[in-house]
């Protein structure tokens, strides 16, 4: 709590030490950039709700032994440094990486790939899927398998069987996950920097800008990182309901 209760009290004051609001007001003029970041954070986290559902279901219909190879794949890239998993989407996504080369090799034009909201989505949903497939999965291979047989007795078809006992059953996980995604990818900043540049500036590149310019912005600073504290309760209030 000492670090919040900081950034509070510094987010309360000016320069001097004074009380002051300048700071909220002050915040509010990067509006823009709040409802960008909240914008690409959703999309990335229902990207990864989308993508991580079907995968967890499906690995739960496998052998145990499958399912424990195939966790441990998962697993791997997380042990792997946070900024080598970034660096590697640059190599993929330049104008020479990877996949520019290999279209170019077969006389295609190449793609503006890096430095684009899309790059910044790519590169969170690669990094943030393992949170939203983990506790997906930890609740489904739970699920109690005579409930499905029973739904299945009493005439439910796969639709129905998946709205009315898998969906409900599983929804913990799924409220898990999107907790685990979308708070990271709200505030993140350096998968912003290295894959966005500077035409894809969120408000984690914002906070951070504002408290590497020196003491005198650490109030602008910590107001914008409160009213983004807010925001994200404000969410997961919402989601939770």
């Amino acid at each position: 709590m000492i670090p919040i209760i900081m950034i509070g009290f510094t987010a309360f004051t000016d320069k001097n030490g004074n009380f002051s609001l300048q700071a909220f007001t002050n915040a509010f003029y990067y509006t823009n950039i709040f409802v960008k970041s909240l914008w690409i954070a959703l999309i990335s986290t229902a990207i990864c709700l989308v993508l991580a559902y079907p995968l967890a279901y499906l690995l739960t219909r496998m052998k145990e032994s499958t399912q424990n190879a195939l966790i441990m794949l998962l697993m791997i890239p997380m042990w792997m440094n946070f900024l080598i998993r970034t660096y590697s989407w640059i190599t993929i996504l330049a104008n020479t990486g990877l996949i520019n080369t290999f279209l170019k090799s077969i006389g295609l034009k190449p793609l503006k790939l890096i430095n684009t909201p899309g790059a910044v989505i790519l590169g969170m949903v690669y990094d943030f899927i393992p949170y939203m497939i983990l506790p997906i999965y930890s609740v489904m291979s739970k699920l109690d398998k005579s409930l499905l047989e029973a739904a299945e007795d009493l005439g439910s078809n796969s639709f129905t069987k998946f709205k009315r006992v898998i969906f409900p059953l599983t929804k913990p996980g799924v409220i898990s996950g999107i907790t685990m995604v979308f708070v990271p990818s709200v505030s993140t900043f350096y998968i912003s920097q290295k894959l966005g540049g500077n035409k894809t500036m969120l408000i984690g590149d914002t906070i951070e800008y504002f408290f590497n310019s020196g003491p005198e912005h650490y109030n602008i600073a910590s107001a914008i990182s409160m009213v983004l504290m807010v925001m994200i309760l404000i969410c997961l209030f919402i989601m939770n309901r």
